[in-house]
């Protein structure tokens, strides 16, 4: 076994592998960029090496970088993750150059598997089912468009030489085809540095399955049963449960089988996945692709079997035979997983970035939580935006979707906006607590799932104002000694001579929003005044920022973030914002600005499609910005003439700023 290993990558997944080296005995190294020189993955290694700047380019994926790292290390061998170098060929060919073991399958695998329509061409030689479509090497757009029209529309383009939902595109017709391959070939040429693409028939409403498979050098296969990974959004996965909801066991043991199958064809060795894209009301299913690395939602096979894969991972690339036989695999229990990120939903989950000012995260039994990031870290628009996963196991899925619910009403972030609320509402989802699960789910489902929680229940007023309130006591009480506590001149709760205590306001201002409470004190509780009700209340302060709340007798349980001058308060599964605004301040004026089309997040112009003095209609793509690798299309938000372009393709943008203004359709431009 190893005695030192390298991790080639960050975050979340160079956290996980390093817990595991460490329990195995074995020393790690990580490699930073200098946007994450204070990150969690850093803090934990044994040692650690600075790569480059932020840009990934010159950091993560810069190979001769990282093998240094390792050969200065003195490390053994080289983790490579997922995402950045863990499915490059080149590198895995580099870390053996230069002596060291590649914890992943060889290259000749990686190649095999690397480009969709190489692997899918392997597959239909041994007969494995493929999904109809074009694979072909010959990228002229005329002939792509015209096997668009031979398979029929819909279809869907695809990168041939990456994943993750970058470079693909649903087609709906003709018309729409040219600009999709565009924006397709760009992002698949930023994201892999391949702009090759593939075409396949769109198939509606159906499942994604995978099956983790695992093989060694001795020549032994072995399939840990299948994960579906239908919720997705923007092509990405987002919600992953073991094993699949829905199959009998005939249909998961030829799924399986299929999976060792198309691992056999590639000479597999390692830890991959299996993709398939499977018709929802039929048993008809179709080999998609295979991951040639350990997958995000690993952690859901290892709930249902008890296995630690990255240990797997570790003894495989070590020369070690697989610890067990396809018989001794066993099957028990379900976990589902959420990839809790740092995205809006309701701005068509737009990443978002910034300072994580709070952070709580859920523990507790069958609750599992992978996470890089630490509370007062920054979610930088360089990577992925992910905060962590949360994995939630029982004896079925109703225990373990139970569970989950609970963890994810346990966990608060605070500083950005997140997907949160959204996960909570995607597991309570009746028609996802059926299994009734399909790729399309989300957009099916969008107006219910993204919707917000509406304006704060009294039980969120109350709790914000009694957080105050026994911030002023806590004030009070730590005030020191020599001074006399009791004169009215160091009380904050406005006090009247010979008269009880006056009644003090708090406003809250939620969004749009401004709502009042009145608080006044009788010397043993609290009466508060909330939308014409009145309270007897009283609170508690818990650990874990925790509050208990009592009203009229009733005890609930709240958790109250503060930063930056503003409270956030979850409650019941949901969670508000509040900002507490002076009374005696007049009302802010409106926002100004309808007509400006701002950045949606940091990044840099990719296309102009618009001039000034074009006239466009609402809804007309106007701008292509990319940001994390992906590209977000501005659309004019009502009919006008551009009377104003700011920045010109290639420029880099900060999130707010103004890209494009619009005038009334009759305006002159100026």
């Amino acid at each position: 076994m190893f005695s030192k290993i390298l991790i080639a990558n960050r975050g979340e997944i160079a956290c996980r592998v390093i817990r595991t080296a460490r329990h195995m005995g074995i020393a790690t190294v990580a490699v930073y960029s200098e946007a994450d020189a204070h990150s969690l993955h850093v803090a934990m290694a044994d040692e650690a090496y600075l790569i480059g700047p932020p840009a990934p380019r010159h950091s993560y994926l810069d190979s001769a970088k990282i093998i240094a790292a390792a050969r200065a290390s003195g490390a053994e061998a080289v983790h490579p993750g997922y995402g950045f170098l863990s499915e490059n060929a080149e590198f895995a060919e580099a870390c053996a150059a230069a002596g060291l073991v590649f914890i992943g399958p060889p290259p000749a695998a990686i190649r095999a598997m690397g480009s969709k329509a190489a692997a899918k061409a392997l597959m239909e030689t041994h007969g494995l089912p493929v999904v109809p479509g074009y694979h072909g090497a010959d990228q002229d757009p005329a002939l792509l468009l015209a096997e668009a029209g031979h398979i029929g529309f819909p279809v869907m383009i695809k990168a041939s030489a990456g994943g993750g939902g970058r470079g693909m595109r649903i087609v709906a017709n003709a018309g729409e085809f040219t600009r999709a391959l565009d924006g397709a070939r760009r992002e698949a040429k930023g994201a892999f540095g391949d702009d090759r693409v593939i075409v396949e028939r769109y198939l509606e409403r159906p499942r994604h399955i995978e099956v983790q498979v695992f093989g060694d050098a001795h020549g032994n296969l072995v399939h840990l049963y299948e994960r579906d990974c239908s919720i997705q959004r923007r092509h990405q996965k987002i919600v992953e449960e073991a094993p699949a909801p829905g199959l009998d066991r005939a249909r998961r043991e030829l799924i399986g089988e299929t999976a060792v199958a198309a691992a056999r064809a590639a000479l597999y060795v390692g830890a991959g996945t299996v993709e398939f894209i499977a018709e929802r009301d039929t048993d008809a299913f179709y080999f998609m692709e295979m991951n040639t690395r350990l997958q995000v939602e690993h952690p859901v096979t290892e709930a249902i079997t008890g296995l630690d894969l990255v240990e797997w991972q570790l003894r495989v690339a070590a020369g070690e035979q697989l610890p067990l036989r396809q018989d001794d695999i066993t099957l028990a229990g379900h976990a589902i997983e959420v990839r809790l990120y740092a995205e809006n939903p309701e701005r068509g989950f737009l990443p978002a970035t910034g300072r994580l000012d709070a952070l709580h995260l859920p523990a507790g039994e069958g609750v599992r939580v992978e996470s890089g990031v630490r509370e007062g870290d920054v979610v930088t628009p360089f990577y992925d935006p992910m905060i962590a996963k949360i994995i939630a196991s029982g004896e079925d899925r109703d225990a373990a979707r139970a569970r989950l619910a609970q963890a994810l009403a346990d966990t608060a972030v605070f500083g950005l906006a997140t997907n949160l609320g959204f996960l909570a509402r995607v597991i309570a989802d009746p028609g996802f607590a059926a299994g009734a699960v399909d790729t399309g789910f989300v957009e099916r489902h969008r107006a219910a799932l993204v919707t917000p929680p509406g304006p704060p229940p009294d039980i969120v007023l109350t709790a914000a104002a009694l957080h105050r309130l026994l911030a002023q006591q806590q004030a009070v009480d730590a005030e020191p000694a020599a001074q006399d506590r009791f004169t009215p001149w160091a009380r904050s709760d406005g006090w009247r001579l010979n008269l009880a205590a006056a009644p003090q306001d708090f406003v809250f201002r939620c969004g749009g929003e401004a709502c009042g409470v009145s608080a006044a004190c009788d010397g043993r509780e609290w009466h508060l005044s909330v939308r014409a009700r009145v309270y007897r209340a009283s609170a508690e302060r818990l650990p874990d920022r925790r509050l208990a709340v009592i009203l009229d007798g009733v005890r609930r349980t709240v958790r109250i973030l503060e930063a930056a001058g503003a409270l956030a308060v979850w409650a019941g599964g949901e969670s508000w914002v509040l900002r507490q605004l002076d009374p005696l301040m007049p009302p802010a004026a409106a926002e100004i600005g309808a007509g400006r089309l701002s950045a949606p997040m940091p990044g840099r112009v990719v296309q102009l499609l618009v001039a000034v003095g074009d006239v466009v209609r609402q809804g007309q793509p106007l701008v292509v910005v990319e940001a994390m690798k992906m590209e977000h299309t501005v659309v004019a938000p009502r009919d006008g003439t551009v009377a104003a372009v700011h920045f010109a393709a290639g420029e880099p943008v900060e999130e707010g700023v103004e890209l494009i203004a619009l005038a009334d359709p009759d305006a002159a431009p100026g």
